[in-house]
C-alpha cells in the first residue's frame, strides 16, 4: 500500500462496505417466522436494530428471547443470510474509495462481526482483500458488541495509532467500539439505522460512503 501517512480506516462491513439490506431483512423475517411472529419492514428495522441483537428482539417480542428461541432465530438468521447475500453486492463507489484511501498512502482494515470463515473469501471474492492490513470477522458467539473485537483488531495492526483511527460503519456499536479504543467514528445511514437513531450518538453521521471518508480524513489529520 506504500507509504501509509499514519490515518488508518477500520471499516464495517455488513451495512457499510456490504450493501446487503435485502438480505438482512429477509433474513431478519424468516427468524421472527420461527417463533410466529409479524414480518417487519426495512423502516422499522432501522428505527429499532440494537447491539447485542437479543435486545433488539426485545424490543419486538415485549421480552428477551429464551436461549432455546435465541438459538432458533440465530441460526435460521443466518442460514437465510447465507443463501440470499449471493444477490448483494459492494455499496456503490466503495471499491473506488478504497484504491483513493491506499493510494494516499494512508492505511484500512475491516473488522465485522459476520463470521470470520465466510467473511474472509467474500471479501475475496470481491477482488478488494489487497486494500486491507487485516480483515477481521467475529470468532465466538453471536449477538454482543464489537468493543472488545475492536481491541484485539487494532492490537494487530503494527504501527496504527487509535488517536488517528476512524471506524466507518452504519451501527451505532461501530461508535462504542471506536470510543472504547480511543478512536473516532463515522456513521452511514445507509445500512442498518436510520440518521435518527445514529445522531444520539454524537459522532457524524452521513448519507454517502464518499462523505464518509472525507469526514475520516479530517478527523485522522
Amino acid at each position: 500500500m506504500g507509504k501509509q501517512t499514519g490515518a488508518h480506516i477500520v471499516w464495517d462491513w455488513n451495512g457499510t462496505l456490504f450493501h446487503d439490506n435485502d438480505a438482512i431483512i429477509g433474513a431478519t423475517n424468516a427468524a421472527f417466522a420461527e417463533l410466529g411472529l409479524a414480518p417487519i419492514t426495512m423502516e422499522q428495522y432501522r428505527a429499532l436494530y440494537c447491539v447485542p441483537v437479543p435486545k433488539f428482539y426485545e424490543r419486538l417480542m415485549g421480552r428477551l428471547p429464551t436461549d432455546a428461541e435465541w438459538e432458533v432465530m440465530d441460526e435460521t438468521f443466518h442460514r437465510y443470510y447465507a443463501e440470499h447475500r449471493v444477490r448483494c453486492g459492494l455499496t456503490a463507489g466503495a471499491a473506488e474509495l478504497l484504491v483513493g484511501w491506499g493510494s494516499a498512502g494512508r492505511s484500512q482494515s475491516i473488522l465485522s462481526m459476520y463470521v470470520h470463515h465466510e467473511l474472509v473469501p467474500l471479501v475475496r471474492g470481491f477482488g478488494i482483500e489487497a486494500h486491507f492490513l487485516r480483515v477481521d470477522g467475529r470468532v465466538g458467539p453471536s449477538g454482543g458488541s464489537k468493543a472488545e473485537h475492536m481491541v484485539r483488531h487494532l492490537g494487530a495492526l503494527v504501527g496504527v495509532d487509535p488517536a488517528r483511527t476512524v471506524v466507518i460503519g452504519d451501527a451505532a456499536d461501530d461508535a462504542v467500539a471506536a470510543l472504547h479504543v480511543g478512536a473516532r467514528a463515522v456513521l452511514y445511514t445507509g445500512g442498518s439505522h436510520g440518521r435518527a437513531s445514529l445522531e444520539v450518538v454524537g459522532v457524524p453521521v452521513v448519507d454517502t460512503l464518499e462523505e464518509a471518508v472525507e469526514e475520516a480524513q479530517r478527523l485522522a489529520a
